[in-house]
């Protein structure tokens, strides 16, 4: 399925830090599949960290499209320090600071972990 129009429908710096996986549509509901980009977070830039996959998903239920429910459902990466052993995530807060992502959005992705 194409998937470039749906980018139209996210938060603005949504696809900076995310790409569409995939896109559910039916008679009354859209669904958005964003997984994070596997790019190690600049504050551990200086470490040894392994992407270890995902943390479970999260559907947040957007503003409602055409007559159509938007929901967009978010997986976000965990990265391991290989030289403790401890997982790290993406610092959502730095991220809402430093680029044009919406602080509300970046809020709530830091408020998942």
């Amino acid at each position: 399925m194409e998937t470039n129009g749906y980018r139209l429908l996210l938060p603005e710096g949504t696809l900076d830090y995310f790409i569409i996986s995939d896109v559910k549509e039916s008679s009354t509901d859209i669904i958005i599949f964003l997984e994070e980009k596997n790019e190690v977070p600049s504050e551990y830039s200086n470490m040894k960290v392994e992407s270890k996959g995902f943390y479970d998903p999260v559907v947040v239920q957007d503003f409602p499209i055409r007559g159509k429910k938007l929901f967009l459902n978010i997986r976000r990466r965990r990265w391991i320090v290989k030289d403790d052993g401890r997982y790290v995530s993406r610092n959502w807060k730095l991220v809402a600071e430093g680029c044009r992502m919406t602080h509300d959005f970046a809020s709530f992705l830091k408020e998942l972990y």
